[in-house]
């Protein structure tokens, strides 16, 4: 038999090393993200509270919370396109400063769609307005993103959609998203919260990559068996033939 493959079987266990431990990678990201999406299903299913105490819970992300807005109503907005079941549109984004805060929260009043032209008349006023709202976190808006035009913006950049609407003082970071009718009025702008983006494929990753493995180690093996079955000693020796005499 010839020398051992050792150089096939180095090659082959480093790739099985590394199949295996995406493999295992997966897996781990699969229990973070149920653990994720199962807290968030759990902040979601809380019935709303008082500002402060959502506030003071820490972790936002999906939490309603009851909200006074004096002036929400009639307030200037800003545009944010966006895509709602489908329909292009834009959403109507107001700063609200809760009564009793040192702070500003921008208010998603809802959506508007592209056919509807009209939109909810601009008073200043101080008249409160509760209603309930879901925090939302969003990963700032990258370099590629589109500089607003006229008003509208096609990032949630909430540094400058306050700068756009003449805040000053500290704003929250989260975008607040109202679940109530902020202008019944005006039944065109729908409220609504963005469903959660939630990717769970992690099961089907995983699956993948020890598929790869089972694959690479069954190439190996069926190499090597082939190998071994050619380098063997042969079954019989060929027959010489002698000089036929007629």
């Amino acid at each position: 038999m010839k020398r051992f493959p050792w150089i096939l079987t180095v090659l082959t266990v480093l790739g099985l090393i590394l199949l295996i431990g995406l493999g295992v990678w997966q897996v781990e990201r699969l229990k973070w993200k149920e653990g994720l999406i199962a807290a968030a299903d759990a902040a979601a299913a809380k019935p709303p509270a008082q500002l402060e105490q959502v506030l003071a819970e820490g972790d936002l992300e999906f939490r309603k919370a009851l909200i006074v807005c004096p002036g929400l109503a009639s307030a200037p907005f800003v545009e944010l396109q966006s895509i709602h079941d489908g329909e292009a549109g834009v959403r109507l984004i107001s700063a609200c400063k809760p009564a009793g805060a040192d702070f500003t929260l921008l208010v998603d009043r809802g959506f508007v769609g592209d056919g509807v032209t009209a939109r909810p008349r601009v008073v200043e006023t101080t008249l409160p307005l509760v209603m309930v709202g879901e925090f939302r976190t969003f990963d700032k808006p990258g370099a590629m993103s589109p500089a607003p035009r006229d008003g509208r913006f096609y990032a949630r950049d909430t540094a400058a959609m306050a700068k756009a609407l003449n805040v000053t003082g500290p704003v929250r970071p989260e975008a607040v998203f109202a679940v109530t009718a902020v202008n019944p009025e005006f039944p065109a702008l729908r409220q609504s919260a963005p469903p959660a983006a939630f990717s769970n494929n992690h099961f089907g990753y995983a699956l993948t990559w020890f598929g790869l493995a089972i694959a690479l180690a069954g190439f190996y093996v069926a190499l090597l068996r082939r190998r071994m079955k050619k380098d063997g000693p042969q079954a019989a020796a060929p027959r010489v033939r002698g000089d036929r005499k007629d």
